[in-house]
């Protein structure tokens, strides 16, 4: 690989709801990570692979800052920590109403890593909103390399991205092999899209209370078979989640296995059961099965 080449690190970070995800999937042009409205939807380091001509960047979508309440959100935030470790640069994403607050934001005042700062949702802006708000900004987080406007819904400004994070980028040759676009696995996105479809699907406490294993995933040449088990904390929300004659369950996979089929781009055969693992997010070794604690 000629010297030429740059390879980097990006770490994007944020509070939960301000579009991080969406900002990974328009950068990558490819929907690596889940997207619904409610905060949270992101529990995992999601590694998307950007290879051009003369560089690989590899973003990290993160979960959003918070401060953890049990072992799954600690778990959680050591994600974000070590993709901050890692980071040859940072992308510190804000949605256009937020407001600077010590204990998300002050911990971003230590770091020697370049930061641009991100303003999302500039869509919903009116006026001078967006400068106004790129002037307060640089303003609380003077230490910041950058400041860029974007609307990750519609893409606007989402390509200016790209030139900032390079001049930033070292010259190191690529990290991945060209050919990859995810460090993720086939099963992962998988439970990601049942998961994204239980966020979409339920109100309260049940997207949160759920978790997705998939136990068998057999791809023969004109359709994947794919098994799933969907875990909940209480009975009574296994009752819920299943639905009146199964019909809730039966619209999650239903809707699971269109998305899956558009992103395999092969006919997908699903099979989804529901199961209890009580008090999971809260029991260690039961984020250790469920992939979250080594």
């Amino acid at each position: 690989m000629e010297s030429s080449f740059k390879s980097g690190f990006v770490s994007i970070v944020g509070k939960p709801n301000v579009g991080k995800s969406s900002l990974m999937n328009k950068l990558m042009g490819e929907n690596l990570s889940i997207i619904t409205a409610k905060a949270q939807t992101t529990r995992h380091r999601i590694m998307g692979i950007l290879t051009g001509a003369d560089y690989q960047i590899v973003y990290s979508d993160t979960p959003g800052i918070l401060e953890p309440k049990y072992s799954l959100q600690e778990a959680m935030m050591s994600y974000v920590k070590v993709s901050l470790e890692d980071a040859d640069a940072i992308l510190l994403v804000v949605g256009l109403e937020d407001k600077y607050e010590p204990e998300h934001f002050d911990r971003f005042k230590l770091l020697q890593t370049p930061i641009l700062l991100v303003i999302n949702k500039i869509d919903l802006g009116k006026g001078s909103q967006a400068f106004d708000k790129a002037a307060y900004w640089k303003e609380m987080l003077p230490n910041v390399n950058d400041i860029v406007t974007v609307s990750a819904k519609t893409g606007e400004h989402v390509a200016d991205l790209l030139p900032r994070l390079l001049a930033l980028m070292p010259f190191h040759p690529p990290f991945f092999p060209l050919d990859e676009y995810t460090d993720k696995t086939e099963r992962f996105f998988a439970s990601e899209i049942i998961r994204e479809k239980i966020f979409l699907n339920y109100e309260e406490e049940i997207p949160y209370s759920t978790e997705v294993a998939i136990t068998a995933f057999k791809d023969e040449p004109d359709i994947i078979r794919i098994s799933s088990t969907i875990y909940v904390e209480r009975d009574s929300q296994k009752g819920i989640l299943i639905g009146k004659a199964g019909s809730s369950l039966k619209k999650v996979g239903m809707e699971a296995r269109k998305d899956m089929e558009k992103f395999f781009g092969k006919k997908v055969f699903l099979e989804t059961h529901v199961k209890v693992a009580g008090n999971w997010r809260k029991e260690k070794h039961k984020l250790r099965h469920f992939g979250y604690l080594e």
